[in-house]
């Protein structure tokens, strides 16, 4: 199966989308960005894809034993077995391609490898396809190669089918934390990470989108411009620098119009 696509980051439209999935008007996206900082920073680094184009994900031994029954425990313990860390996340592809091709070998399909990873920004579990509308795991993950646009739509319907849209609106961190994270939440504060981190964004300090497409076109381009945020930070600029020179654009550290047009052109992605 082939994960690869241009990692087409969160568009306006996109975020529109899921604003409404949510009953949020357009001035509410801080509740987005809140969850997008929190919730999905310790893998995805608040984006959604990794460098090579292909979505951020997790494999999770015990599920895959779960639904292959243990058949695979003896055979391959670093896949399937019922405990155990997950490991590098540059190991994770490896994992779930070695799933996929012991499934093929044992004519399982592809299900039970995809539904034991967790994909893209919002680390939906391949399990939940169907609560966030897909007929099956496989077809859950190629809308979340896509782009971020289907993969926080994805996320919403995870938060609309299990009770957590209105929890997350009326800011009870705590009981959202413990349905979204587990119950051990508390260790990682989770509830008090929400709380501080909505309100820097209700406070107005949002994340530019159109920064936030530079820096993933920087990013796919190898000039490292930090964490994807939309904030135009110290290594952001220095990454636009060294665009704009090895681009024969004038030079500086601004991105101005002509600059960003140029940028999402070379990284393929749509501006």
């Amino acid at each position: 199966m082939n994960f690869v696509s241009k990692g087409q980051p969160l568009t306006r439209a996109g975020l529109t989308k899921v604003l409404g999935m949510l009953g949020l008007g357009p001035n509410d996206s801080a509740y987005i960005w809140t969850m997008v900082e929190v919730e999905t920073a310790g893998v995805t680094q608040g984006f959604g894809f990794r460098v090579d184009h292909r979505p951020q994900i997790l494999f999770e031994r015990h599920i895959f034993r779960k639904y292959t029954n243990g058949r695979f425990d003896s055979e391959a313990p670093d896949i399937s077995g019922p405990a155990g860390g997950y490991g590098l996340l540059s190991e994770q592809y490896n994992k779930l391609e070695k799933a996929l091709a012991l499934c093929t070998k044992a004519k399982l399909g592809v299900e039970p490898a995809l539904k034991s990873a967790s994909w893209g920004m919002g680390q939906v579990m391949g399990f939940n396809h169907q609560v966030v509308g897909f007929k099956s795991a496989a077809n859950m993950v190629k809308a979340m190669i896509k782009g971020e646009d289907q993969q926080l739509a994805a996320m919403a319907g995870f938060l609309n089918a299990n009770g957590l849209t209105a929890r997350l609106i009326n800011k009870e961190w705590a009981s959202f934390a413990k349905i979204y994270n587990g119950p051990n939440y508390w260790q990682n504060q989770y509830d008090v990470k929400l709380a501080e981190q909505y309100q820097r964004f209700a406070s107005g300090s949002l994340p530019n989108l159109e920064m936030r497409t530079a820096q993933v076109a920087l990013l796919f381009l190898g000039y490292a411009p930090g964490k994807i945020d939309g904030i135009i930070g110290p290594r952001t600029r220095a990454a636009i620098k060294t665009f704009r020179i090895a681009a024969g654009l004038p030079a500086g550290e601004e991105l101005d119009g002509p600059a960003y047009q140029v940028l999402c052109k070379k990284a393929a992605i749509r501006p």
